[in-house]
C-alpha cells in the first residue's frame, strides 16, 4: 500500500512521524509533502523522513487563495508520480482536493473546532475525519470520534521516553526548577482578531515567575533585547524532553498547553475562544484556561504562583494526570487501524 502524508504545520510532522515508522515497517510505502512553515522541514529532516517541499505559503488574503493552486498542484504533480492509495493529513486542503481529483480515500485529523473556512475548503473532498472526543464543533456524518489527544500520536508512553541531559543542554542543574513560556505569531487563518498576551505583561510574569525559579521563552515572534535571555536555545527536537521536566508552562499555544499537560507538566493556556481539548484537560485537573483580557492575564499569573509555590496542587494534578494517560488510546495505533479499514472498504 501506498500512502501521501501532507504536512502543513511543525505539529503535523509528530501527529505523522510514528504512524510513518510502523506503516513503512510494514512493508508499504509513504511520500510526503510538507509546507514550509518555521520548523517543518527541520523536523522532519530531524526525522530522518524524506519529502518533498510545497513552498512556504502566504499570510496575505490574495496570497492564500493563489497558494491554494500552488499546493493542489505539487501535491497533485507528485500524486501522479507515486500513485497512493490513500490520502492523509491534519486538515489540508491541498491533499482532499487532489485525493478527490484522483479517486483516493483521505483521511483527516481535525481537533480545532473555530477553524471555519478549513473546514469548507478541505471537508467537502474528505472521506474520514478523525477527531477527539473532546471536540466541541459540530459533527459532520464524515467524522469520528476517538478517546484520546492528537498528542498522543507521539507522547502516548508508548513512543515517548525522556532524556534528562535536556537540562544539562539547557544549562541547568539536576534538580534546579524552571518554567517555559510560549508565545505565537497569530497569523494562522484561524487566529485573526487575536492578540494574545501583551507585551508589558509578558515582561511582568517573566519579572515575577523569575523571582521562583528558571524561566525560558519559546517564542514564533522575534523577543524584544530585553527578554532575548529568556530565550530557550536547546535542540528543537528536544522541546518535548523539556516540557516534561518543566514545573509549569504558560502561553498562548493550545497544542503545547495540551502536550505538557499529557507530559504530566501543569500547563495555563490564554485564549478567547479555546479549544475544546483543553476545556476537557480542565475538567481533569491538568489545564487552567484563560481568556485574553487583562484581567484573566493577571489572574493567570496568579494561578502560576499559586500552583508553583502548593504542594497540595502537584500531588492532585499528579494523580490526575495518572488516571487520564491509563485510560487513553494510542492514537498512532488508532490511525493505523482506520487506514486499513479504509482501503479495505
Amino acid at each position: 500500500m501506498k500512502a501521501l502524508v501532507d504536512i502543513g504545520h511543525p505539529a503535523h510532522v509528530h501527529y505523522f512521524k510514528n504512524f510513518i515508522r510502523i506503516f513503512q515497517e510494514q512493508g508499504n510505502e509513504v511520500l510526503v509533502t510538507a509546507r514550509s512553515k518555521e520548523i517543518s522541514h527541520e523536523l522532519l529532516k530531524l526525522a530522518n523522513i524524506p519529502f518533498v517541499s510545497r513552498g512556504k505559503g502566504s499570510n496575505g488574503a490574495l496570497g492564500k487563495l493563489l497558494y491554494i493552486a500552488k499546493g493542489d498542484w505539487i501535491i497533485y504533480r507528485e500524486a501522479r508520480k507515486f500513485k497512493p492509495d490513500i490520502f492523509l493529513s491534519f486538515s489540508s486542503p491541498y491533499a482532499a482536493h487532489v485525493s478527490s481529483l484522483m479517486g483516493k480515500p483521505h483521511i483527516a485529523f481535525d481537533d480545532t473546532e473555530h477553524a471555519k473556512l478549513g473546514r469548507l475548503l478541505y471537508r467537502p473532498f474528505t472521506d474520514l475525519v478523525l477527531s477527539p472526543k473532546a471536540y466541541n464543533g459540530k459533527i459532520s456524518k464524515k467524522q469520528k470520534l476517538f478517546d484520546g489527544y492528537m498528542e498522543l500520536c507521539y507522547l502516548h508512553p508508548n513512543y515517548f521516553s525522556p532524556n534528562p541531559d535536556i537540562k544539562d543542554l539547557m544549562g541547568l542543574k539536576p534538580d534546579e526548577k524552571f518554567c517555559l513560556f510560549r508565545f505565537v505569531s497569530w497569523n494562522a487563518n484561524h487566529d485573526l482578531g487575536h492578540n494574545g498576551i501583551n507585551l508589558e505583561m509578558k515582561r511582568k510574569m517573566v519579572h515575577e515567575l523569575s523571582k521562583i525559579l528558571k524561566v525560558f521563552i519559546s517564542s514564533e515572534m522575534e523577543l524584544p533585547d530585553d527578554l532575548k535571555p529568556y530565550q530557550f536555545n536547546a535542540p528543537i527536537d528536544r522541546m518535548h524532553e523539556a516540557l516534561y521536566y518543566a514545573d509549569l508552562v504558560l502561553g498562548e499555544s493550545a497544542t503545547m498547553a495540551s502536550e505538557s499537560a499529557l507530559l504530566g507538566t501543569p500547563a495555563i493556556y490564554l485564549d478567547d475562544i479555546g479549544r475544546g481539548y483543553t476545556d476537557d484537560l480542565e475538567t481533569h485537573g491538568l489545564v487552567w484556561n484563560f481568556t485574553e483580557s487583562i484581567e484573566d492575564q493577571e489572574k493567570s499569573l496568579e494561578c502560576a504562583i499559586e500552583i508553583l509555590q502548593k504542594a497540595e496542587m502537584m500531588k492532585a494534578f499528579n494523580e490526575n494526570h495518572r488516571k487520564l494517560i491509563a485510560n487513553k488510546i494510542d492514537v498512532t495505533q488508532y490511525l493505523l487501524e482506520e487506514v486499513t479499514n479504509q482501503l479495505n472498504k
